[in-house]
C-alpha cells in the first residue's frame, strides 16, 4: 500500500481554530476516497448560551451537590459592612475605593516587605476594576467574587520621582476616583495644584517610590503609561484572595470617603 504524500503544500490561515477544522475535513476526505465514500454536504448549527437555553435534567441533577456545596461557601458571612458602599458615591475618591487600596496595602505589604525588606509607599488601583458595590450587612465571599471577579495580581513597582509626577498629572487631568493610598493630592478650585504629598512628606523628584498596583494597570491599562520600564516585583497574590483574607480577618468594615484627593473650597 502506497502511503499518501503532500509535497510542497503550504496553507496559511488567519484564524487557528479554522485551519484545523480544515486540515481534519481534507484528511477526512482522503481516508473517505480511498474507500469509495464522497462527502456531498457539510452543515451546522450555532447554539446560543444565553437564558433561553433550557438545563438538560441529567446534567442538572449531576452538579446539584456541587452547587449546593459552593452555594454555602459562597453564601457564607465573613464580615459585616456599616454603610451601603459603591465606586461612584462620590468624585475622587470613595468608601469602597479607599477600602480597596486599604486592603492591597494591608495584605500586600507584609508579603513584599518579606521578600525585599521595604514597605509599599503608595497604592495605585483602577476606577473601573471595581466591579459592584458592596450594600450595608453582612459580607459574604460572593460579594468578594463580586467586586473582584479578575485574576489580577498585586504587584510592586519601583518607580522614580519624576514617574510618580506624571502618574499625579494623570489623575489630575482625569479626575476619576481610581483607588489611592499614602497619597494625597488637594487641588485649588481653579484644578491649580495646593498640596501634593507621599505619606505626609513633599514629592522628591530624586527619589525611587514604591507603587502597589495590578498588573494590568502596570502593563499600560487604563493608559497609565508612567509604569512603563519600572522595575517590579510580582509577590504571587491575587487582589481578590487579598479581599477575601481581609474580609476574614476584619470584623466590621468602617471606611469613609475623605480628602486624599479633593478640591479645596
Amino acid at each position: 500500500m502506497k502511503k499518501n504524500k503532500l509535497v510542497n503544500s503550504k496553507v496559511l490561515f488567519n484564524n487557528t481554530a479554522f485551519a484545523k477544522a480544515v486540515l481534519l475535513s481534507t484528511i477526512f476526505l482522503v481516508s473517505c476516497s480511498q474507500k469509495g465514500y464522497q462527502l456531498n454536504k457539510v452543515s451546522g448549527n450555532q447554539t446560543a448560551v444565553d437564558s433561553n437555553l433550557k438545563s438538560t435534567e441529567e446534567i442538572e441533577a449531576f452538579i446539584a451537590p456541587f452547587k449546593k456545596s459552593l452555594d454555602g461557601q459562597m453564601n457564607e458571612q465573613i464580615s459585616y459592612n456599616t454603610t451601603s458602599m459603591h465606586k461612584n458615591d462620590y468624585k475622587l475618591n470613595t468608601p469602597i475605593g479607599n477600602m480597596m487600596a486599604a486592603i492591597v496595602r494591608t495584605q500586600g505589604e507584609p508579603v513584599y516587605n518579606s521578600r525585599t525588606g521595604k514597605n509599599i509607599d503608595i497604592v495605585l488601583l483602577n476606577h473601573g476594576g471595581i466591579r459592584a458595590g458592596l450594600n450595608a450587612g453582612p459580607v459574604t465571599m460572593r460579594n468578594a467574587y463580586e467586586i473582584m471577579p479578575f485574576d489580577n495580581e498585586i504587584v510592586v513597582a519601583e518607580l522614580s520621582g519624576k514617574q510618580v509626577n506624571e502618574m499625579i498629572n494623570y489623575l489630575i487631568e482625569r479626575k476619576s476616583a481610581h483607588p489611592i493610598d499614602g497619597l494625597q493630592i488637594l487641588l485649588n478650585t481653579d484644578d491649580s495644584i495646593h498640596t501634593v504629598l507621599i505619606n505626609k512628606k513633599p514629592l522628591d523628584i530624586n527619589k525611587i517610590y514604591t507603587v502597589a498596583t495590578n498588573d494590568y494597570l502596570y502593563s499600560g491599562g487604563d493608559n497609565m503609561s508612567f509604569f512603563k520600564g519600572a522595575p517590579i516585583t510580582k509577590i504571587d497574590y491575587k487582589i481578590r484572595n487579598a479581599v477575601i483574607d481581609y474580609f476574614k480577618k476584619v470584623d466590621t468594615l468602617k471606611f469613609e470617603r475623605d480628602n486624599r484627593f479633593d478640591i479645596l473650597k
